[in-house]
């Protein structure tokens, strides 16, 4: 087996780096792709009261246990499944459970800060940042927040002011200048998500025509 072609999208919060990468897996169907994501990785505030969990700043790099996520990200590229963490938004904390994934030809790793953390950064073959305006964004987590993890509006609202917009503008819109590809309007660029679907199936053909001569 090849080592994988690594893709990283990052972006804001609710900027449709989930869709970007959902929609490249639905045009690549013919090739075996193995998805990590960012927010699986949070570290494990188990020892913290639910209280204390809520005032944990989740934007910052620091939130994620990186050490761990590239640990496993290494493990794919050297043809070795992983368990992935299983986390849950609802009660900020790492289940018991895991997620198996096993090896594949492509790995696609996202979330927010996949090209601002640096040992993160270093595994990627292909980087993409997916950009969206400001008050697209908020609108899409204020609704993701208040309707699939059980927050309410006030806190949300205070969560974004307090944390998620600093965190934004200090370290993810930041780590724009390391991507490759820029995907502006998120998820419904289908010009952009082309462009990026030929470029990981360029590198997929080459890596098999390279491994075919030797």
């Amino acid at each position: 087996m090849n080592r994988p072609i690594v893709v990283g999208i990052a972006g804001g919060t609710a900027s449709g780096k989930s869709t970007v990468a959902r929609k490249i897996c639905e045009r690549l169907q013919d090739c075996r792709i193995a998805l990590i994501d960012q927010d699986s990785y949070y570290r494990d505030l188990s020892d913290l009261t639910y209280e204390e969990r809520l005032e944990v700043n989740f934007d910052h790099p620091e939130a994620f246990d990186t050490e761990l996520m590239v640990s496993q990200l290494r493990q794919l590229k050297q043809g070795i499944g992983i368990e992935k963490p299983i986390y849950s938004f609802k009660e900020c904390l790492r289940q018991k459970e895991t997620l198996r994934v096993e090896p594949r030809d492509a790995i696609i790793v996202e979330g927010i800060l996949v090209l601002g953390i640096d040992a993160i950064r270093k595994e990627l073959d292909i980087k993409i940042f997916v950009d969206a305006d400001g008050d697209v964004r908020i609108v899409r987590r204020l609704t993701r927040d208040i309707k699939e993890r059980g927050r309410d509006f006030e806190s949300t609202v205070t969560q974004y002011f307090k944390s998620v917009r600093p965190m934004h503008l200090a370290f993810v819109e930041p780590s724009k200048r390391w991507a490759d590809i820029i995907v502006p309007h998120g998820g419904h660029n289908v010009i952009a998500i082309d462009m990026v679907v030929d470029a990981i199936r360029q590198k997929l053909q080459a890596a098999s025509r390279a491994e075919g001569k030797a």
